[in-house]
């Protein structure tokens, strides 16, 4: 690294290759024995949705540089080169997993995927039946021509390439066809079940229509084929000082997101080098782009296979969020947040008391005025319901939409339109801000005055990912908080200075510069031989000032734990560097999203939560918000689940080594030791409650 700063020579890790690590990390789970069959298959799935957001995301600059031979930043041929052989080795070792270990266990268990050559002729009655009457009437070949050149594939989508013998109907020899296969198809249908036989059998889409591609093209014989499936660059770009409406731009933009720049072709493992080099040529790629798979082009839509299966043993059992401890069914939530604040750990306690919480306020004719962030709600949404049932009774609400959470963007065009249509103000945050702070305030008239409550929260209000990830939700009456947030709600709709802020920390105006100045408290404290202590838990932590800064403060003799659930630069344990910093990463059978901050210097601690990782994009580019916990029993609690829990745990946990490298904890424990997990403990304790 460049610079006259003496620390500036830190070997940060690549944030790329941090990122395919992670997803190493999450593949093991397809290879645990311990993990229910169905369960290994998802987690597959996972990697693979991942990837292609990698992608769609991530890739697009090295590709650039590598094709133009140049550096650009920090891309390079060179960068795009090593990512690529990164990436083939992932996806060579997700096929090896599927074909080798999980099909043949699944097939064990009553659950075969049918191939054509597998299938007896009852079967193929069947499927020859099924694709006639089901599947034929919805798929229009092209056969390639001037006058019918290469059609728009969109991003993802399953389609087969052809070579078909013969002339066509006019005579010509063109011999290349292309299929797009419809994408309300399902990718896989249950066949009828064989006599006597207790296994359930399934025949995916690419199978069915590979049987009967001759059936397309009659009087024509096809002589090779593949499936294939392109990935394209996603990540919208609008230029938010140049429109005059986000939300039309946005909209226009999401037209094209589909057939943004090629970046990754997946063809069959089969696919001759005829056809595989015609589909690199039409998409401008090269032989390093190229994935030959050897089985479905799209791991994906296997969860629509794992959703067909109603085996209970091949999947995990059923886990019910109980009630939040600190509240009462029944109990009214504005009286209980005059005794204090609430704090409420998902997904083990549920995320149905947040939206009773606004429930409560919608119902209530005290409640004057609801103010609210929408980041990610789901497609179907409860809450965006109760907003526009608040407006109907008369209530003023405001909603905060982020128009551009990615892949999200459609889903939230529609819900502020549908908000506006019923007289709800709708705002769309700060131009070329995100608004990614989780922020529900609620004005209520009492014999004293107005009053305000708010639930502010490390997660999205979807209650579909509330029963997935780990995040937590803070209910609060305190009268300082809530002011902040009232200033910081004006400030995203007025755009006015936001004033001095009581308790509450924002990005991009604070944040970055806080968390800067606390970890740097801490390494004056170490160095003055004060005992210092900084434990973080975020989901990734890729800025380079603040992984700097910690380097710095573990130099100084700060004893650094970072619980980084995904892609993490600083590298932990090198000598000279981060002595100090250990960094350990947890991937369990819920997502890690919470984010905890905690500092203590001498007797002196501090705790915030946060809806920000540490990442540039979220100190400089974003709304966050972080808030302090200053109830003793509630800091007590946090450290207790969401830090000491962690850092104890051995059978989930992952360890940063210093070249970069992660080892399972539970690798290094003596053999024989009972292996730790932090989410089944949590799971324990609060499952057999409420």
């Amino acid at each position: 690294m460049s610079g006259t700063n003496p620390h500036s020579r830190i070997p940060f890790l690549d944030r790329d290759h941090s990122i395919l690590a992670f997803n190493e990390r999450v593949m093991d789970w397809a290879r645990r024995a311990d993990v229910p069959l169905l369960e290994r298959l998802r987690y597959l799935s996972i990697v693979s949705s991942n990837l292609d957001e990698f992608f769609e995301v991530r890739v697009a600059p090295h590709l650039s540089a590598a094709r133009a031979n140049e550096q650009r930043g920090a891309y390079t041929a060179h960068t795009y080169e090593a990512l690529s052989q990164k990436v083939h080795a992932l996806v060579g070792q997700q096929y090896t997993i599927y074909n080798d270990e999980l099909l043949p266990l699944l097939e064990k268990k009553g659950v075969k995927i049918v191939s054509h050559g597998e299938r007896n002729a009852r079967q193929r009655r069947w499927v020859k039946d099924f694709f006639t009457k089901e599947v034929q009437p919805l798929l229009m070949p092209v056969g390639l021509d001037p006058s019918h050149p290469f059609p728009q594939v969109a991003n993802k989508s399953l389609n087969f390439i052809v070579r078909l013998s013969g002339r066509d109907a006019f005579g010509r020899e063109n011999e290349i066809a292309i299929v797009k296969v419809p994408r309300i198809l399902p990718r896989f249908f249950r066949m009828p079940p064989v006599k006597g036989s207790k296994q359930t059998h399934f025949v995916s889409i690419s199978s069915l229509i590979r049987s009967h591609l001759n059936d397309l093209f009659p009087g024509r014989q096809v002589t090779e084929f593949s499936q294939f499936r392109v990935t394209r660059h996603s990540d919208l770009a609008v230029d938010e000082e140049e429109v005059k409406n986000l939300r039309t731009a946005l909209r226009k933009g999401l037209q094209q997101r589909h057939y943004g720049q090629a970046l990754r072709l997946e063809v069959s493992a089969g696919c001759s080098l005829y056809l595989s080099n015609f589909l690199l040529a039409q998409f401008g790629l090269q032989e390093s782009d190229l994935y030959r798979v050897s089985g479905p082009v799209n791991l994906v839509r296997l969860n629509q296979l794992i959703d067909k299966v109603d085996t209970p043993a091949l999947h995990f059992d059923s886990y019910n969020a109980c009630w939040p401890v600190q509240l009462h069914p029944g109990e009214s939530y504005f009286e209980r947040l005059k005794k204090g604040d609430v704090l409420i750990h998902q997904p083990y306690e549920s995320f149905d008391a947040v939206l009773a919480f606004l429930r409560e306020a919608v119902e209530d004719p005290d409640v004057l005025a609801i103010k609210q962030t929408i980041y990610r709600t789901g497609a179907k949404s409860e809450l965006m319901d109760l907003l526009r049932e608040a407006v109907r009774r008369g209530k003023e609400v405001t909603a905060v939409v982020e128009l551009k959470a990615r892949f999200d963007e459609e889903a939230n065009i529609n819900y502020a339109e549908r908000l506006e249509s019923v007289g709800a103000q709708v705002v769309y945050g700060v131009v070329g801000l995100k608004t990614h702070a989780k922020m529900l305030l609620v004005t209520r008239r009492e014999p004293q005055g107005l009053r305000r409550y708010a639930h502010i929260s490390t997660g999205n209000y979807n209650p579909g990912t509330a029963r997935l990830y780990t995040d937590l939700s803070y209910l609060t009456a305190d009268d300082a908080l809530t002011a902040d947030l009232e200033h910081i709600f004006l400030h995203l709709a007025s755009q006015n200075r936001l004033p001095k802020l009581n308790k509450a920390l924002i990005a991009p105006f604070h944040l970055h510069k806080a968390m800067l100045d606390k970890v740097e408290a801490a390494g004056a404290a170490a160095k003055a031989g004060l005992d210092a202590r900084v434990i973080l838990k975020m989901n990734a932590l890729t800025d380079e000032p603040l992984a700097r800064a910690l380097a710095v403060a573990s130099q100084e003799g700060v004893k650094i734990d970072l619980i980084v659930r995904g892609a993490c630069i600083l590298p932990a344990q090198v000598p000279g560097f981060t002595d100090n910093v250990r960094v350990r990463s947890v991937i369990g059978r819920l997502l890690e999203h919470s984010r905890v901050f905690y500092f203590r210097t001498a007797e002196v601690e501090e705790l915030w939560l946060s809806s920000a990782d540490w990442m540039n994009r979220n100190m400089l580019r974003r709304i966050e918000l972080a808030w302090p916990v200053t109830d003793a029993a509630l800091r007590h609690r946090l450290v207790e689940e969401c830090l000491l829990a962690y850092m104890h745990d051995t059978k989930d946990a992952w360890l940063l080594q210093p070249d970069g490298h992660y080892v399972p904890a539970g690798s290094l424990e003596r053999s024989g030791t009972v292996l730790h997990s932090a989410q089944v403990s949590l799971m324990a304790r609060y499952g057999g409650k409420g």
